[in-house]
This record gives C-alpha cells, structure tokens and sequence, in this order.
C-alpha cells in the first residue's frame, strides 16, 4: 500500500496575512533513492530531521505556506519515492506541477547524474514554465574549507595527545558546487546546496522557488493540485501499477 501523509502546516516562523488569498502550487520532488528528498521536505515543512527515516514507499503529499511580499504561495508537495520501478509513473506526479525540486547527493556523482536525467525529463514532458530548482543535499557530510586547504594543510606536523578523541574524516565530495553551478546555470534552473541535517539553505530554496512561482500560477479547473483526499485515491492506483510491474525497487 503507497503511504501518504500529509504534515500539518507550518509558518515557519512567518506570520501569514489573513487577507492574502494562497496561491496554490503544486510541487513534485524528484531524485535518485537515498539522497534525502523527504528528509529535505520534512525540514521545510517541520523543521525536523530523522537519522533513520523510513523509505518512502510510492509518494508522501505535505503541505506548507510561504509568504513573500506579494503573494502567499501554498506549497502543495509530492515527495516521490526514488525506486527504479517507480520511474515509469514520475509523469503522474509532475503533471501540471508548476515547481519541481531535483535532489541529488553531493557525495555521489552518480545521483547528479540522475538529476540531470530527470531535469531532461521535466523540460521536455512537464509544464514548459515549470521552475526546476536543482538541489544538492548532505552539505553537513563535506568540508569544503578541509578541502581547500588540504594542500596546504598536509606539509604541517600537527602532534598531539588526543588521537584517540580526533573526529571522524568528512566524507568526499564528488559533485564541486562550481561544476552544479555551471549546469544550472546553462539549463536555465534554481541551484542550492542544502543540509537537511542542519538546515541549512533548505528554507532558502523553497523561498526562492515561490519567487520564480507566477502570480497567475493558480491552477485552473482542469488543472486542480490533488488534495489530501484525492491524493490517496491516486497513490493507491499508482502502487497497483507499480506491482503490476513486477520490479523489485531499492530503498529511497
């Protein structure tokens, strides 16, 4: 059974004006399995952050308000499972979506290439004027300044006492932001380099995204993002045709 849930809505600490009528935006999150997409949208939704959360199983449908200046735009979010055999029914999820936010693992070259299939994916079969911020997640894994002066670093004696207290090495960078830039900036898209762990810019992209996000946005009658109700009716069809299927999936 696909499990869907739908996280109360946070204000994150912003206070939303009564008389500012939301926009509704539909958002699909999109990535390889493992790369933190739900941990990502569980940090703007909740600001929470599990070590050991489960795998999405099918999509989860969360909600949050972000306010601007001069709009309130209602984030109406489908977190996707990054199973292979899922793959197939993504167009499901990023039908009339007017945002998608595609997640990849700094740490792992393979995941930004995923990303980069899904980016390919959306400008070609999505709404043309969807918003596609590119993000890469897991900063709180890498030491950039480490890295930076590694060279420097390495012709220092450093002696102490306390090896048995020194913390563990950062994991590798595979992905140089620099190199993320550059696709994003030729491929026309939002970039950020988020933690979910700590939070760090994850705030940030979505607020950055409801700027991009038209006033006219608001989906018309035959474009209507699913409610919370609908939505369980449609992910429920959705698991059946990934069990017809008959792939095993990896977790997300």
């Amino acid at each position: 059974m696909a499990s869907v849930s739908q996280a109360a809505e946070q204000p994150n600490s912003i206070t939303l004006n009564a008389n500012m009528t939301p926009i509704q935006t539909k958002l699909v999150l999109l990535g390889e399995a493992a790369v933190g997409k739900t941990s990502v949208v569980y940090r703007f939704v909740q600001d929470d952050f599990q070590e050991n959360r489960e795998p999405t199983i099918g999509a989860a449908f969360l909600t949050q308000r972000c306010r601007l200046e001069d709009r309130l735009i209602k984030f109406e979010i489908w977190d996707t499972a990054g199973q292979e055999r899922f793959h197939s029914l993504a167009p499901m999820y990023y039908r009339n979506a007017q945002a998608s936010a595609v997640v990849y693992d700094i740490t792992k070259a393979a995941s930004f290439e995923k990303a980069k299939n899904w980016v390919k994916e959306l400008q070609r079969q999505a709404n043309p004027h969807i918003v596609i911020a590119l993000v890469g997640n897991k900063l709180d894994l890498v030491s950039d300044k480490l890295d930076l002066n590694a060279e420097e670093d390495s012709d220092k004696i450093v002696e102490s006492d306390n090896t048995d207290e020194e913390a563990a090495p950062a994991a590798q960078r595979e992905v140089a932001c620099s190199e993320a830039q550059q696709y994003a900036d030729e491929m026309g898209l939002l970039f950020f380099e988020t933690s979910a762990k700590t939070g760090e810019n994850v705030l940030e992209t979505f607020t950055e995204i409801a700027k991009h996000i038209p006033l006219e946005a608001k989906p018309t009658s035959n474009q209507t993002t699913p409610s919370a109700g609908n939505a369980r009716t449609e992910l429920v069809d959705l698991q059946r045709r990934a069990n017809a299927s008959g792939r095993e999936g990896c977790s997300c």
